[in-house]
């Protein structure tokens, strides 16, 4: 009797409690995106507009939040383009001044996230893998954004960008993403998920 082998390991497939909390997870952050694409579009705007446009970026990480907080809750290759891609599609039905450019944002930024998880072997799940994880997706974000929005603005403008997204999106979605999974396996939430049950690796 032939067997059916699988290429996948079986401990990164994907079972259906993972599928769920990463939809969840995409869902509620893509209702978080769209409001902050108004808050982008509002007070930091009007705050920032007339005066130095790139301090804006500031309240840039929240964005990239899931391209780091799912790989680590779940701990599963795809995880981050999933969720960021998935919250994009999201905050794309509700509604976005960018249209559907923000689709290619979310996988751009996951798959960004995905590459600073696979560095690690999809075996370090530590503030350090998170750190990095984060600056590839900060860098990809505002790279995508000089490229698409921000061309004429001129060298010192475009790299005080960079560096504010960049340490926004390490503040945000790296430290932040690491703690706040921390916060949630000490709550029990996480218990189906090895995010729960183990250590970070160092």
């Amino acid at each position: 009797m032939q067997k059916n082998i699988s290429l996948v390991p079986a401990s990164n497939r994907w079972r259906t409690v993972d599928i769920v909390v990463a939809s969840i997870l995409a869902v509620a952050f893509g209702v978080v995106f769209w409001a902050w694409g108004l808050l982008w579009n509002g007070p930091a705007g009007a705050i920032f507009g007339s005066t130095f446009p790139p301090a804006a970026a500031a309240i840039y990480g929240v964005w990239l939040l899931p391209a780091v907080l799912a790989p680590l809750i779940i701990r599963k290759p795809g995880a981050a383009i999933y969720t960021e891609l998935v919250a994009a599609i999201v905050s794309a039905l509700l509604g976005t001044s960018w249209g559907i450019t923000v689709l290619w944002y979310g996988l751009a930024q996951g798959a960004a996230g995905e590459l600073g998880f696979l560095l690690g072997g999809y075996r370090r799940w530590n503030l350090g893998q998170s750190l990095v994880a984060a600056a590839f997706a900060g860098l990809t974000a505002a790279g995508l954004d000089l490229y698409y929005y921000y061309g004429d603005w001129s060298f010192d403008w475009k790299a005080a960008y960079v560096a504010i997204v960049v340490a926004s999106t390490l503040l945000f979605a790296g430290v932040g993403g690491h703690f706040l999974t921390r916060a949630l396996a000490g709550t029990g939430a996480l218990d189906r998920f090895p995010s729960g049950r183990s250590r970070d690796l160092v």
